[in-house]
């Protein structure tokens, strides 16, 4: 078990009587230590999840093509990578008792869901690709002309 992984499930949630949060704040999921939330995302928003998640919606794929599919994936952490959706259980792994043996793997019902969600992403981003990147030239331009950008205004104003 991953150091910091809880044995138990967690409820990130904690309301009093009245239905309202008290001292909690909802939206600190990622500092509070008994909250899953944080690790499940990380696992399940890398790019090599992503990827492989959305290869094998409505696919069952083997290892091998797994990694040709995936560009500059290497073996290592496609094998990680597969076994960690597999202890989520986004992936189902299977073994057939041939010679060499043939493993398979396809997702489980619970990872068709987070395809879904993951399909939603991908068309917001094809939505508004055009947008992103004349926000990414406007601001690469005036860094390189020399403008204070938003996120550097603090630190900037701060050490005058």
């Amino acid at each position: 078990m991953e150091e910091g992984t809880l044995k138990s499930p967690s409820n990130c949630e904690v309301t009093d009587s009245q239905g309202t949060y008290g001292d909690t704040d909802p939206f600190q999921w990622d500092t509070r230590e008994d909250c899953e939330v944080r690790q499940i995302l990380d696992r399940v928003a890398d790019k090599w999840s992503l990827l492989v998640i959305a290869l094998l919606d409505s696919h069952v794929l083997r290892f091998t093509e797994l990694r040709r599919k995936i560009d500059g994936i290497s073996q290592r952490m496609l094998t990680v990578t597969l076994r960690q959706l597999e202890r989520d259980g986004l992936v189902k792994r299977t073994v057939h008792p041939v010679v060499p043996p043939r493993v398979e793997y396809e997702l489980t019902p619970l990872g068709a869901t987070l395809h879904t969600t993951i399909r939603s992403l991908v068309t917001w981003t094809e939505k508004h690709q055009n947008e992103i990147a004349a926000a990414r030239a406007d601001y690469d331009a005036r860094a390189a002309a020399g403008e204070e950008t938003p996120a550097a205004a603090p630190a900037t104003a701060s050490a005058r």
